[in-house]
């Protein structure tokens, strides 16, 4: 395979991670209106999950997402419920508090880990595929495709099902919902749930590549944040187009500039588009204000 299709395939794959990893991030601000700075912190323990059960229950990721995901899905709906709904009516302070759990969370983690690097690897870590002259990292192929499916399961669920439906109407008017006859509360429980399970479940996935630190959680969060503004605030396909599209500019750019350059490049793209549409390209102009004009 040609240099151009090589970078293109390794493009696309890094671009699932950044896509998995901020399609919950990208929910959460759809509909709750607030920018989670601890997201990161929530892959991190999805993480350290997946490297306990498989350090002391022998379970490799793919067996242990179906539990670490759910309790970290739980942990964000005990942070909705605890830390951001009481701060309801100061969204800075939501904002705040979030940035406070990245703190927290990471020296939690650095008081009961030493600081001590962890890591699951083995043999998920270290199976390829081949695909001509190329091979690709298992982890990575699966996680493309887990990002692809998050992506439609949740497209669907929230186009199909009365919940999804609830979610939707939130998103686009907390008083009409709430008129109508809507949870709201019940809603961003809901919400910071799945948001928070996407989470982990993109953590558990990337362990056998990744080492695991408490500091793991900040190698993801800035592209996560890029991301999302650049796919479109509060879209679900637009995070995962988004994704795809900075895991193309860093591959390509890391290749044919510099590899040092690599962040810098799609940082550059993110403030050209916050600057010529602050929606993104698949969001709703005008998404980037609805929530804020809504607490006044």
């Amino acid at each position: 395979m040609d240099h151009i299709g090589t970078v293109l395939v390794f493009g696309l794959l890094l671009g699932g991670i950044y896509g998995l990893v901020s399609i919950g991030l990208n929910l959460i601000f759809g509909v709750i209106r607030i920018v989670n700075f601890a997201q990161g912190e929530l892959v991190m323990f999805g993480m350290y999950g997946a490297w306990f059960a498989s350090s002391h229950f022998g379970l490799s990721p793919y067996l242990s997402v179906f539990i670490v995901a759910p309790g970290v899905g739980l942990l964000g709906m005990a942070i909705q419920r605890l830390v951001i709904q009481p701060l309801q009516a100061e969204p800075n302070m939501q904002i705040f508090a979030t940035f406070g759990l990245l703190i927290l969370f990471q020296n939690l983690m650095l008081m009961a880990t030493h600081g001590e690097v962890e890591s699951v690897g083995g043999a998920a870590g270290a199976e390829v595929l081949h695909l001509g002259d190329l091979r690709l990292s298992l982890v990575r192929v699966v996680t493309f495709a887990a990002a692809t499916l998050a992506t439609i399961g949740l497209h669907l669920f929230l186009s199909r099902t009365i919940t999804g439906k609830a979610i939707r109407a939130v998103t686009q008017d907390k008083r009409a919902a709430r008129t109508m006859g809507i949870d709201v509360e019940r809603t961003f429980l809901v919400t910071f749930g799945i948001g928070a399970a996407l989470a982990g479940m993109a953590g558990v996935l990337l362990t056998p590549i990744y080492s695991i630190t408490p500091a793991v959680g900040g190698n993801f969060i800035l592209p996560a944040f890029a991301v999302v503004v650049l796919g479109g605030l509060g879209s679900v396909w637009g995070a995962y187009l988004g994704g795809l599209v900075v895991g193309l500019v860093e591959s390509f750019a890391g290749f044919y500039i510099d590899p040092e350059l690599r962040s810098a490049i799609w940082f550059v793209i993110f403030l050209i588009v916050l600057i010529v549409r602050p929606a993104g390209l698949l969001g709703q102009v005008g998404a980037e204000e609805v929530g804020f004009r809504e607490q006044h």
